[in-house]
């Protein structure tokens, strides 16, 4: 792993893959058809807290299921983004109209759909039970599996290094 503390100063925006990252990976499927995944509280508050802070979130998962996009939009600001074929192309076109480079941009990912972004972003992250092809590129490999706290730990780990963390309205939800 690179010095991705170093990098940690420049980060303006947190990308989140769904499946794997903000839930462990499981899918339920109801007899409706309807899939649900669990996530974790943690990393809910710690995304909320970026978002108040002034950073972008936004979430890009090829998954399917209206409880993904329920979670979290009562986020203000979150941008989610399901059901996407091509992440490279929703990434670019996100940047682009957000006006941010890619070395601005924290994207955390497990499997091998992430793997085109990984490479154009400006920190590599992925929780400890990525795949192995993943792990080969990230620049920082949390201590934490995906669905159970790994989002908190990046996005705490920037608001620290950038002096952000634990200020007076930390305990606002």
């Amino acid at each position: 792993m690179h010095n991705y503390r170093e990098k940690l100063q420049k980060i303006t925006t947190f990308i989140f893959d769904f499946d794997g990252i903000l839930s462990d990976g499981k899918v339920w499927v109801l007899p409706d058809g309807e899939q649900i995944r669990a996530t974790n509280v943690k990393d809910g508050y710690a995304m909320q807290y970026a978002l108040r802070k002034g950073y972008r979130v936004a979430i890009i998962s090829g998954g399917v299921g209206e409880s993904m996009r329920l979670r979290y939009q009562s986020f203000k600001g979150i941008e989610i983004y399901l059901k996407v074929s091509d992440k490279v192309a929703c990434f670019q076109t996100y940047i682009e109209k957000n006006n941010i480079i890619p070395e601005e941009v924290l994207y955390m990912g497990d499997d091998i759909p992430d793997y085109e972004l990984m490479k154009i972003c400006g920190l590599k992250c992925c929780p400890a039970d990525a795949c192995t092809e993943i792990k080969e590129i990230a620049e920082y490999i949390s201590f934490a599996n995906g669905g159970y706290g790994c989002v908190r730990d990046v996005i705490e780990q920037t608001l620290r290094a950038q002096n952000r963390w634990m200020e007076e309205d930390a305990h606002i939800w």
